[in-house]
């Protein structure tokens, strides 16, 4: 039997999506999200999304383009894991935002952020909403 843990594989596991939609919600509480969702394997948003109210400056084209590029960033990082761990999260500062990705089994969180936040406090923070300790979170 293959171990896919080796391989840098995570087994497919069934997210209860209504538990992510919940959790999308409360990390978008956070004065700092601007945006918070959970995307499948393809980049397609399975729940949360923007902050109402809350520009995250693109549109719903570009928006879904960052998705897919984001979505396949973090699947193409797994064959890494062996070698380097597993990813805990990843942040790209931009001029006017920051995105950040968690992995979570074979989806993956995208949040959107004020420009000005603390990358590491935030993802903290997110990590905590998502029911994991700092220490012990595996994107798994």
């Amino acid at each position: 039997m293959v171990n896919t843990r080796i391989l840098g594989i995570m087994p497919e596991k069934k997210l209860d999506i209504s538990e992510y939609e919940k959790k999308c919600q409360d990390i978008l509480d956070d004065d700092e999200i601007r945006y918070a969702g959970l995307l499948d394997e393809s980049g397609a948003l399975l729940a949360g999304g923007q902050k109402p109210g809350m520009s995250i400056r693109l549109s719903e084209e570009q928006l879904q383009s960052v998705s897919k590029e984001l979505a396949s960033r973090v699947a193409k990082r797994k064959k890494f894991n062996e070698e380097l761990g597993y990813v805990k999260y990843s942040a790209s500062r931009r001029e006017h935002v920051v995105i950040m990705s968690f992995p979570v089994y074979d989806k993956v969180i995208m949040l959107v952020a004020e420009s000005n936040v603390n990358i590491d406090r935030l993802a903290f923070r997110v990590i905590s909403k998502l029911g994991r300790q700092w220490g012990e979170f595996v994107g798994e």
